[in-house]
C-alpha cells in the first residue's frame, strides 16, 4: 500500500478508502473495499455481511471489535463504513478464500516464523534491523548507533521492571515523561513536529537527537537503580530527572551552534541534503 491522500490509499491499483485515527495513532481501512478487491466479488458488501456473520458465529473476536466511521460512498455522501485497523484487516485476510489473498498470507506466516525464531535468536533481529535500514538508506554508522539505542532502551524497561512498573500504559507515560524533559515536547507533539503518523519517531531523528534521546534513558535509567524508586509515581519523578540532564545538554549544545537541535527534519532528509551538496561540488570541479 501506498499513501495516495489523508483518505485514500492505493492498493494493487485499487482505491481502498482510509481514516487516520490522530488519537489512537492508527489508520484503520474500508472492509468492504478490502473485500472487493481481494475477492473481485459483484457484491462486496454481501460478501462482507456473510463473511461477518460466520466469523461471529466462530467466535472471532476481530469482527466483534470492528466499528464504523463515516466515509465518502460512491454516491458522493457520507455513510457509515464498517473498518478495521491494521491488524484487524490482516486477521479478516485470513479468513477470506481467495488467490489474491494467498500472498498475504504466505507473508503473514512467513512474518509469524521470523519472530518466534527470534525469540530463539535476538542476534536475528539485529540483522533483520540492519538489514531493513539499509535498504531505506540509512548509514552502517546510524544504524549502529540507532541498534545501541534499543539496547539502552531495553536495560531501561528491564530496570522499570524490576522496580515493579509493568503495564504498556506505564511505560508509554513514563516514555513521554522523559522525552519531555530533554527535548520540551511530548511525543506526540515531536512526531507532529516531523510529520509523522505510524512511522517511527527515533527511525526519524537525526544524530543528534538521537544520541539525547539516549543519554536520557540511559541517566533514567541508573538514576532508578541508585533511588530504587518503590512505585510508579516515584518512577515519574526518576524519569524527569533522567530526562533533564540530557534537556540541560541540548540547551547548551544550542547556546553553541545557534539553531535547535530538535527539528522537523529526519536522518535521511539531512543525509539526502548533504549527498546533493556533495554531488553538485563534484559536478563543478568537473565543469
Amino acid at each position: 500500500m501506498e499513501e495516495n491522500s489523508k483518505k485514500i490509499k492505493i492498493f494493487q491499483g485499487r482505491k481502498v478508502r482510509t481514516h487516520w485515527d490522530d488519537e489512537k495513532e492508527k489508520w484503520f481501512f474500508s472492509i468492504v473495499d478490502v473485500i472487493a478487491i481481494l475477492t473481485e466479488s459483484v457484491d462486496p458488501f454481501a460478501y462482507w455481511r456473510k463473511l461477518k456473520q460466520r466469523l461471529l458465529e466462530e467466535g472471532n473476536e476481530t469482527v466483534t471489535n470492528c466499528h464504523a466511521l463515516k466515509m465518502i460512498a460512491q454516491d458522493g455522501k457520507l455513510r457509515d463504513t464498517d473498518v478495521g485497523d491494521t491488524e484487524q484487516i490482516f486477521r479478516l485476510i485470513q479468513s477470506i478464500p481467495s488467490k489474491r489473498a494467498e500472498p498475504f498470507k504466505l507473508w503473514l506466516a512467513k512474518v509469524g516464523t521470523e519472530r518466534i525464531d527470534e525469540t530463539h535468536n535476538p542476534e536475528l533481529a539485529f540483522d533483520r534491523a540492519m538489514k531493513i535500514y539499509l535498504k531505506k538508506g540509512y548509514s552502517k554508522e546510524w544504524i549502529n548507533q540507532r541498534l545501541k539505542t534499543i539496547e539502552v532502551r531495553k536495560e531501561l524497561t528491564d530496570e522499570w521492571e524490576r522496580v515493579g512498573v509493568q503495564e504498556d500504559t506505564e511505560f508509554a507515560i513514563l516514555t513521554d515523561e522523559i522525552t519531555k524533559a530533554w527535548s520540551d515536547l511530548s511525543i506526540k507533539d515531536y512526531k507532529k513536529l516531523k510529520n509523522l503518523k505510524k512511522e517511527s519517531l527515533r527511525d526519524n531523528m537525526t544524530n543528534l537527537e538521537l544520541v539525547l534521546n539516549m543519554l536520557a534513558e540511559v541517566t533514567t535509567k541508573e538514576i532508578s537503580k541508585k533511588e530504587d524508586p518503590a512505585n510508579f509515581i516515584e518512577s515519574l519523578d526518576v524519569a524527569r530527572k533522567g530526562g533533564s540532564v540530557a534537556g540541560n545538554t541540548r540547551k547548551e549544545i544550542e547556546s553553541m551552534i545557534d539553531k535547535p537541535v530538535v527539528s522537523e527534519e529526519n536522518y535521511l532528509d539531512v543525509s539526502e541534503k548533504i549527498k546533493r551538496k556533495r554531488k553538485i561540488v563534484v559536478e563543478e570541479i568537473i565543469i
